[in-house]
């Protein structure tokens, strides 16, 4: 395909911005002067003067650099300008020659700003749109292909990247063992790949397994004719005759679909995947109501692997993922009718998080297990910890008894402490001990993520003696 025929998709018009009011009162001149000159951008880019639409918004960005939608208008202006420099007839130079940027440059820009626009809004299907665009001008039409899959899979139903897709898949000719067009029976219509592990709904399709109940977490109707669905992965089973089908006719791209699947579900040692929500101690208990798309999604995949996802909570002195996280394992789930989870997790065990990074709306991470430093045997510092631990663990006993016995006209808090009590580690593992003696008060998360990051066993369980004293006293006030 010459880059003469290619017709790029959503670039047709720019985005308004839309006011915000916490801007206008922390600075109303600067907010005044940027939405002048988006507004600016925006009419010249409507009027085909996008040159000048490209310096407004240049300006925008020297106000708010990291804004998706003015980067979006520019990225989309500097598409235009190389699309009409791609299409302009050679003649023209003859009579009006052209100086400045060629459409190479101009693409780049326009990739540069689309890259920028993802790394804000990993889900936004604009910005995959966008950056397909400018990858197609470049002609790196295999990278352009992938760009458009990936924003397939935030919304299979997009016209856009359904015609991308038909571009890229024509432009690089793929033969019958690579990714074919979707009108192919044996690919799904919604990753646009060999279908694995099919599924055929009641209206006569067929998809992948996890592609049509990943769907499904946003709408539950078929991604191609939108006919409503009442099936779950519960209830829903694998189509045994099309999988052996597939499985003959294509074992190569079997193969490879089997093993992208297994680097989904089974990930490395130092790879675990994120539950954002709280911190948890290990030896802790608790239940949870799995409802977002996303989580929905990471805990398909989890329950087909080890069972195991880390629980991490958003660092209130950074404003970003904490440094520190527990993996629990997932110890009973029940799938609901309606898609959703209550899954009941334990914490295992501690990881310091060294990346992460969005994958499929959730996050993953790379990390690395952390233990206590524990004294050597027959040392000072040992003897003193083994006191320490005989001591809490007395303590902790006659705490559980006094408290069960205060507890027995609430049976709510009475099961807690029996789950507790149940829960109670030998003081052969000081560091296992520790913990558990945390989980039997209530923490605020600040004081969790301290216990967690905390590397001296000793001190652990000082502080968790405090805790239980602290919370005898308050019951013998009340």
């Amino acid at each position: 395909m010459s880059n003469q025929s290619i017709v790029l998709e959503g670039i047709d018009d720019v985005d308004d911005l839309i006011s915000n009011e916490e801007e206008e009162n922390n600075n109303s001149i600067s907010h005044t002067h940027l939405h002048q000159l988006v507004n600016k951008a925006n009419k010249a880019f409507r009027q085909n003067r996008f040159e000048e639409a490209i310096n407004c918004y240049s300006g925008a960005i020297n106000i708010k650099p990291h804004h998706p939608v003015i980067l979006g208008n520019r990225c989309a202006a500097y598409l235009r300008i190389c699309q009409f420099l791609v299409h302009r007839p050679a003649s023209d130079s003859e009579y009006r020659p052209l100086s400045g940027l060629d459409p190479t440059v101009h693409a780049g820009l326009a990739l540069k700003d689309a890259d920028k626009m993802m790394n804000l809004q990993s889900d936004s299907v604009k910005a995959h749109i966008l950056k397909a665009d400018a990858l197609i001008l470049l002609q790196r039409f295999e990278l352009a292909h992938d760009i458009v899959l990936s924003g397939l899979q935030i919304d299979p139903s997009s016209v856009h990247l359904r015609n991308l897709v038909r571009m890229t898949c024509t432009t690089m000719g793929r033969n019958n063992h690579e990714i074919t067009l979707r009108t192919d029976d044996f690919d799904c219509t919604v990753c646009l790949k060999l279908i694995y592990e099919p599924i055929t709904t009641p209206c006569g399709h067929s998809f992948c397994r996890s592609c049509l109940f990943q769907a499904m977490d946003r709408c539950n109707r078929c991604p191609l004719c939108r006919t409503i669905l009442f099936i779950s992965p519960r209830t829903c089973s694998i189509s045994v005759t099309l999988n052996n089908i597939i499985q003959k006719n294509f074992p190569e791209e079997y193969a490879e679909r089997k093993l992208e699947h297994e680097n989904l579900t089974i990930m490395g040692a130092d790879l675990l995947p994120l539950f954002v929500m709280d911190v948890v101690l290990p030896c802790q208990k608790l239940q949870l109501n799995i409802f977002e798309p996303r989580y929905r999604l990471m805990v398909r995949r989890i329950m087909e692997g080890n069972r195991r996802m880390g629980m991490v909570t958003i660092d209130s002195t950074s404003g970003s993922v904490a440094d520190h996280a527990c993996e629990v394992e997932i110890t009973d789930c029940e799938a609901l009718p309606d898609g959703r989870f209550f899954l009941e997790v334990e914490g295992r065990r501690r990881c310091h998080i060294i990346d992460h990074w969005d994958q499929d709306g959730y996050r993953v991470a790379e990390i690395e297990w952390i233990q206590d430093i524990c004294p050597a045997e027959g040392t000072e510092e040992r003897l003193d910890l083994e006191d320490t631990v005989q001591k809490a663990e007395a303590f902790a006993k006659s705490w559980m008894r006094t408290a069960q016995e205060a507890a027995q006209g609430d049976q709510v808090r009475l099961a807690q402490l029996l789950k507790a009590e149940e829960l109670m580690p030998t003081t052969n593992d000081p560091e296992h001990f520790s913990f558990w003696l945390a989980t039997l008060t209530n923490r605020r998360p600040s004081q969790r993520l301290d216990l967690l990051r905390m590397r001296d066993t000793n001190e652990r369980v000082k502080r968790g003696l405090i805790y239980l004293k602290a919370a005898e006293q308050f019951c013998t006030t009340q």
